[in-house]
């Protein structure tokens, strides 16, 4: 099974949407195998974001990112990383469908509700910058069983 990371921001929190969004990954049978809350410095904001540390709208994303606390998780399925994406919807949330994360409870390109590990090795290079070993669990979850043919699991 894959996993990947996913970080409720700042605007989730404010709206009330973490267990809206939470039940979504739930329903689509993704197991949660860490979650947290958490403070968000510039240290590790810059570390995460490096890609971007040049763009303009940077000092924006830092501010709003430290707001307040977040909700990580690392969450794992087949295919979490692509399921996961599917889910979030497109970066810009007044560009995501309809159904998806952004698209149903965003309108904003950097309010956009949720980050998510955009390929299976960022999302193992993440689920290490925010969770110690310890703090990911592996269990059993029994309807995988009925969720999965053999030959996925």
């Amino acid at each position: 099974m894959e996993r990947t990371l996913i970080i409720l921001k700042p605007s989730a929190i404010q709206r009330f949407l973490v267990g809206d969004v939470i039940t979504r990954f739930q329903h689509k049978a993704l197991r949660i195998a860490g979650i947290k809350m958490m403070q968000l410095d510039e240290t590790i904001l810059r570390e995460h974001y490096a890609h971007l540390v040049d763009r303009p709208f940077f000092p924006f994303l830092l501010n709003s990112m430290m707001l307040n606390p977040v909700i990580v998780m690392c969450l794992e399925g087949k295919d979490a990383v692509e399921v996961v994406r599917g889910l979030t919807g497109a970066t810009n949330s007044r560009k995501a469908a309809p159904g998806t994360i952004r698209g149903d409870f965003g309108m904003s390109g950097q309010e956009n509700i949720i980050h998510a590990s955009d390929s299976p090795e960022n999302a193992e290079i993440e689920i290490k910058r925010f969770f110690k070993p310890e703090e990911i669990f592996d269990y059993e979850l029994r309807i995988f069983k009925s969720l999965y043919s053999p030959d996925e699991l």
